[in-house]
């Protein structure tokens, strides 16, 4: 188990300019996996016994120009597919993408901004100041197991601003939804053919316009309960334009009126029958694309399927939807298991927060700052939160790809009493608390690994030995 992760970490390596900010790499990713508590960076250090002088150097880790978001994540996503885990769909690799909001109250951290909470749920406010990041994962796992791996996760709202700063001030802001096509279709470049699972958000033009700039993906969403789709025009006759649509359908309507086929299915981790319509209709006015629709009726309740890819039989695209719910449980256990936005990066250079000074732009008032020092400064704080949530992503990863592959191993232990075992493989919290209970296996057993050495060496010394700094 130590070597397979110490073998993974180094993977990263060629990704930082010096190999001390690559060591710092290491050792945060492994705080991040063993932690016992959630108190920001000194909690790693209390964790992995380190000297006191590691305090300042990591925080100046997320703000060094000595690596790059991008590199981790194509690194991350080789780690991924090396271990012959990601799942496939009619040979689709399948994604997921989803967003996720984040409270936070700093008046001088960028990208906060008032969000408004879909939620049903009565314990969340409506509205909140916060973060939205836009994340991505892949599905993966064995038949025991399936996990949402998450491969990047980046701010989606709240940066407009900075965003001119990088790309000049004709940089035209695109919606969350178009954004996370681009981040899908970055992977999908290394992947190829690829099935990208979404929430019925995100069925919008924009994003079936951005989706013809990414060929190899396809998306796999749900319409809403009021859409209107068109069936396809008729024969050509007369003069004149040829129509572009036929006439208009009510796709809660054929519920009523279609003839549905009932199949059974594994769904939810329960075997369902589950009852069918599917029909190939076109969407969006004026743009009238041709999608394959999938009304479904589960238990009494009733929804609307959708799929650009017309070569998907219903039950596949049925399966695959049920799969989405996979990102929300990732979500829950970055947020539990790892803490992942608990970050609190600030800088003084930015404006103070006026929260209720309407749209995004006055709130902020970065259009105040000028200086170029200043821009890179919170450009710089921007780069930390958003390197503190992926280097959070690939150590929650890291627990899961630990547990699919090395489940019976952690499940003989008498280290973690657990009154029921679910199944061969091992939550994410149970690999943490594995790991850190063994970690002494890692410096007695294994003194030759570099992650051993790495720790080791910035590990506080024994009373009465002086304690070197560290570079």
């Amino acid at each position: 188990m130590w070597p397979w992760i110490n073998n993974s970490v180094k993977q990263f390596e060629h990704n930082f300019s010096r190999r001390t900010t690559f060591y710092w790499f290491v050792i945060i990713l492994l705080g991040l996996m063993l932690r016992s508590d959630h108190l920001g960076v000194s909690s790693i250090i209390r964790e992995l016994s380190l000297t006191f002088s590691a305090y300042p150097a990591m925080l100046h880790f997320f703000r060094s120009e000595g690596w790059r978001l991008e590199g981790l994540k194509y690194t991350w996503l080789k780690i991924i597919t090396a271990a012959s885990l990601p799942i496939k769909e009619a040979g689709y690799y399948i994604l997921i993408g989803d967003g996720v909001k984040e409270p936070k109250e700093g008046r001088k951290m960028p990208g906060v901004k008032k969000l408004h909470q879909e939620s049903g749920n009565a314990s969340k406010g409506e509205y909140i100041q916060g973060h939205l990041f836009g994340g991505l994962g892949i599905l993966a796992g064995n038949e025991a197991k399936t996990y949402c791996i998450l491969l990047s996760m980046r701010l989606h709202d709240g940066i407009a601003a900075l965003q001119k700063w990088w790309r000049g001030d004709n940089y035209n802001e695109e919606s969350h939804v178009v954004k996370t096509i681009r981040d899908a279709a970055v992977f999908v470049r290394y992947l190829g053919n690829s099935i990208l699972l979404l929430d019925r958000l995100y069925l919008t033009q924009p994003m079936l316009h951005a989706l013809t700039e990414t060929p190899g993906l396809s998306v796999v969403t749900k319409a809403k309960s009021n859409a209107i789709a068109y069936y396809p025009p008729g024969p050509y006759k007369g003069r004149g334009a040829r129509p572009k649509k036929g006439p208009e359908v009510k796709m809660a309507s054929l519920f009523s009126s279609a003839v549905f086929s009932t199949i059974h299915m594994n769904l939810y981790g329960k075997d369902n029958a589950v009852q069918y319509f599917c029909i190939d209709l076109l969407w969006g006015k004026g743009l009238y694309r041709p999608l394959r629709f999938v009304l479904t009726i589960v238990e009494g309740t009733q929804s609307i399927l959708v799929s650009t890819n017309l070569t998907l039989e219903p039950e596949q695209i049925i399966r695959l939807y049920s799969r989405r719910f996979k990102i929300e449980c990732a979500f829950r256990e970055l947020k539990q298991v790892v803490a992942g936005f608990s970050y609190h990066f600030w800088s003084k250079s930015m404006p103070k927060l006026q929260k209720f000074k309407g749209n995004e732009i006055n709130q902020t008032n970065l259009e105040n700052v000028t200086a170029p020092h200043q821009r890179a400064l919170i450009c710089s704080t921007v780069k930390a939160i958003e390197g503190f949530v992926q280097i959070s992503i690939i150590a929650l990863g890291m627990l899961q790809l630990v547990g699919l592959q090395f489940g019976n191993e952690i499940n003989q232990g008498g280290e973690r009493y657990m009154r029921t075992i679910s199944n061969g493989t091992p939550s994410e919290r149970t690999v943490a608390d594995y790991l850190r209970k063994n970690i002494y296996m890692l410096f007695r057993f294994f003194p030759d690994l570099a992650l051993t050495s790495i720790i080791r060496v910035r590990q506080k010394r024994p009373f009465g030995v002086p304690d070197d700094r560290i570079a």
